[in-house]
C-alpha cells in the first residue's frame, strides 16, 4: 500500500511568523494537533500542540507575541507519496516520530501521514500496533 492511499490530504499549513496563539486557534478549529510551516511554499518546519505548551508556554513565553519560527520542529524526517506505508512506519519506528509530512516528486508538500492513519487506514494490524509500540516507548522525547 502506498502513502497517497492512506495520508491526509489538503492540509493547511502556517507561516513562520504566525503567533503561537493563531496557530493554536487555527489547529483548535481544523481539530488537528499538528500544522506544516511553510515559508514561500517550501516546508520549513512543524509545528504541534505539544511544541506550543512544552517550548513556548511552559517557559513563560507569551503566545501572543512569540512566533510559531520559535518552538517549531526544523529537523525534518519525511516520505514521498509514491513510497510503501513500510518504509514510512519504519521511520517513525526510528525516529520516534508520530507524524510525517508526505511529498510529491516535484517536492511539494501533499499531505501527512500519521500513526492514527496507519492504525485506521490499513489493513494491517500488526503494523499499525508496532509503530504505535515503538513510537510510544519511552527514554526519547517523540517528536512532530
Amino acid at each position: 500500500m502506498k502513502l497517497k492511499d492512506v495520508m491526509t490530504k489538503n492540509v493547511e499549513s502556517v507561516a513562520p511568523e504566525t503567533c503561537l496563539k493563531d496557530a493554536a486557534e487555527k489547529m483548535r478549529s481544523l481539530d488537528v494537533g499538528v500544522l506544516p510551516v511553510c515559508e514561500n511554499d517550501k516546508l520549513v518546519g512543524m509545528i504541534t500542540d505539544r511544541d506550543i505548551t512544552v517550548r513556548a508556554v511552559a517557559e513563560g513565553r507569551d503566545p501572543n507575541r512569540e512566533s510559531v519560527r520559535s518552538a517549531m520542529t526544523q529537523d525534518l524526517c519525511y516520505c514521498f507519496e509514491d513510497e510503501d506505508v513500510e518504509k514510512a512506519a519504519k521511520l517513525m519506528e526510528e525516529r520516534q516520530i508520530r507524524r510525517l509530512p508526505v511529498f510529491d516528486r516535484n517536492n511539494r508538500a501533499v499531505g501527512i501521514v500519521s500513526v492514527g492513519d496507519l492504525a485506521t487506514r490499513t489493513r494491517d494490524d500488526y503494523l499499525s500496533g508496532e509503530v504505535l509500540e515503538r513510537v510510544s516507548e519511552p527514554g526519547q522525547q517523540p517528536t512532530a
